[in-house]
């Protein structure tokens, strides 16, 4: 397929360069290339960032907060069973039409929703599997067992009917896999014969369309007149692609970028100098983990997950790589999360007892490995590659020999998913500041098949009954006894080995104006200005 005009190639230091002298021009240092423009089938943060500045959803997150506030949904009424809610759809909402293959004739409406909905739900959808089947959030919330219908009222009101009540239902809309596109657009692309333009040539209802995409080294947005909330307040979103946190740093410092995400802990003492530089910070809603295959042998046999457990050095672990942004991890959620069990108690150092269950599991002369290490870095995980060295260090302590891998961030996902680790680095940084969002999503039955964001594939009835009894109670205190239960269990069975949550550290320079941290790590820019 030939590259449209829309994803022209540009020159990245010339458009930085351009772009300094715009008063209106913001440019955020971002640290990967999106996998696409389709926000149902990715589950990291670099795509949805790129993603959520073009499409709204029906609800969304305030933003700084978790709260959920009307998005292209203006109001919205629940049963009193909990299990059906009709949402009042905004009129006049615009779609962008800056398309050299699509112009809209309509405003956004009820069959765009339905659009969305479908197309992640049903299987004989005509676009279920253009860009990609896999709609990994959709599947491990278990929405396809959830939603029983999807119904247009009128052309601004649809009914959705569930199969049982789900407690963070609105806030499972407000996140980013629910961005709506246009249905319209689709079914021309389909007669076209070119179904899958709609994720790489995107039209939103978002506050930036896009302009121009070159895949690792830059993407530029311009700010949409007709968005339904009003025009943004700066006219120019560039994102400068840069992976190496160090060179990002230096971008910021010599202003050809305004804000990065994830520092290099190293560099956090010469940033909080800088005076040109502010450090907006606060606690993580994230995880940074080891998962083990618990269908590969021998990770199926809880006394080596144990032991593996109990020979890796946390602490060192957080001393040499987090520095003093990390503490060590012992849930699956985060301290800052409601539900917390702080009475479970983490695995202990030892080494000497890990040997003893590792011979007792049938390796007493030790046994071979793999440590996948992740490509890129996360505030979860400031460097995987340096942690798999220091875990396969003290492995080789036990009699382990472990082989570090990694490949490209999208296959190196992929694979994961796929089940072709014995052991992988991953991590989460939450979507909704709900525990089901962890716990249901990264560990529950729906998430452990292939293709799904459970990578210990790890699948345990007396927890899975416990987090799925919670996604369909209202009560908040039942909930929270039911997930403290649940993470008693995780711990007993040690699926993962959980390392460390991350604080959230944004170097931002101090000509940008009310940009505000996310909860979930993300990066919007509609509501922040630039001074002159």
């Amino acid at each position: 397929m030939k590259r449209s005009a829309l994803f022209a190639a540009v020159c990245l230091p010339a458009l930085v360069a351009a772009a300094g002298t715009s008063a209106k021009t913001l440019v955020y240092c971002s640290e990967g290339s999106p996998e696409n423009f389709y926000p149902a089938i990715n589950t990291t943060g670099t795509s949805f960032d790129a993603n959520s500045q073009i499409y709204s959803r029906l609800v969304d997150f305030e933003r700084g907060t978790t709260n959920v506030v009307p998005g292209l949904a203006e109001k919205w009424e629940i049963a009193d069973d909990g299990k059906a809610y009709i949402f009042h759809l905004r009129r006049g909402v615009k779609w962008h039409s800056t398309n050299r293959n699509f112009k809209p004739t309509r405003d956004f409406n009820a069959d765009d929703v339905i659009f969305a909905i479908e197309r992640q739900w049903k299987e004989d959808h005509p676009f279920f599997k253009v860009t990609s089947q896999n709609h990994t959030y959709f599947n491990d919330m278990g929405m396809p067992k959830l939603l029983k219908s999807v119904e247009k009222i009128d052309d601004y009101a649809i009914k959705m009917s569930l199969n049982q009540p789900e407690a963070p239902f609105l806030s499972d809309f407000a996140m980013e896999y629910a961005g709506i596109q246009s249905k319209e657009y689709a079914d021309a692309m389909l007669k076209a014969g070119t179904p899958e333009k709609i994720d790489q040539e995107p039209i939103g209802t978002g506050p930036f369309y896009l302009v121009q995409y070159q895949k690792d080294a830059v993407i530029r947005y311009k700010a949409f007149p007709e968005f339904w909330g009003g025009k943004a307040k700066i006219d120019d979103l560039v994102f400068s692609i840069t992976p190496d946190a160090s060179v990002r740093w230096a971008k910021v410092q010599k202003g050809e970028c305004h804000l990065m995400p994830y520092p290099t802990p190293a560099d956090l003492d010469a940033i909080r100098k800088d005076p040109n530089v502010q450090v907006l910070e606060q606690p993580g809603l994230n995880i940074g983990y080891l998962a083990y295959n618990t269908q590969k042998k021998p990770f199926d046999d809880l006394r080596v997950r144990k032991a593996f457990n109990m020979a890796i050095n946390k602490k060192a672990i957080i001393d040499a790589v987090y520095l003093s942004t990390g503490i060590a991890a012992k849930n699956p959620i985060p301290p800052s999360m409601w539900s917390y069990n702080d009475d479970v108690k983490d695995d202990p150092f030892d080494p000497e007892g890990a040997k003893k269950l590792l011979a007792e599991a049938g390796f007493p002369n030790g046994m071979e490995t793999d440590i996948w290490a992740m490509p890129v870095q996360r505030p979860y995980n400031p460097n995987a590659r340096r942690i798999a060295e220091l875990m396969q260090a003290d492995l080789a302590k036990i009699g382990v020999k472990a082989e570090i891998k990694s490949f490209e961030w999208g296959e190196y996902r992929k694979r994961l998913q796929a089940g072709e680790h014995q052991t992988g680095m991953l991590g989460w940084t939450g979507d909704n500041g709900d525990p089901d969002n962890f716990l249901h999503t990264l560990l529950g039955c729906d998430a452990a098949k292939p293709g799904g964001g459970n990578t210990a594939k790890w699948c345990d009835k007396a927890f899975d009954d416990l987090v799925t009894k919670a996604k369909v109670t209202s009560d908040q205190k039942e909930r929270t006894e039911l997930y403290k239960k649940a993470q008693v269990v995780f711990k007993e069975q040690a699926p993962w080995f959980t390392i460390a949550h991350a604080v959230q550290l944004k170097p931002v320079r101090k000509e940008v104006v009310d940009f505000k941290l996310s909860p979930f790590g993300r990066h919007t820019f509609y509501g922040v200005d630039i001074k002159q």
